[in-house]
């Protein structure tokens, strides 16, 4: 089992965790949060179309500049790390069931 599953298993049930990894958007998630993951995710699919607004966006869910700062450098280092392991031709872990 991968410690980020279990991490977050632990921190918000089986069920929670469950729904988030099969489609986040589609689990019971707070405002706040679904603002922080729509950021996280067009940091991903679409990094040049990010921009004050998206921000100011989170700024008003109630996140706090240190939060959206955090949230920009995990996202963007997961992303550097996918994509060196794409160019060497890593494989990805399995995902636990």
């Amino acid at each position: 089992m991968h410690a980020h599953w279990h991490d977050l298993r632990a921190e918000v049930g089986d069920d929670l965790a469950t729904a988030v990894r099969s489609d986040w958007r589609r689990a019971r998630l707070g405002p706040r949060t679904v603002a922080l993951l729509d950021y996280a995710e067009q940091l991903t699919r679409a990094p040049a179309s990010a921009g004050e607004s998206d921000i100011q966006r989170l700024l008003e869910a109630g996140w706090t500049d240190r939060a959206v700062h955090d949230t920009t450098q995990v996202v963007a280092f997961f992303n550097y790390i996918n994509r060196i392991a794409e160019g060497l031709g890593v494989d990805p872990e399995p995902l636990d069931p």
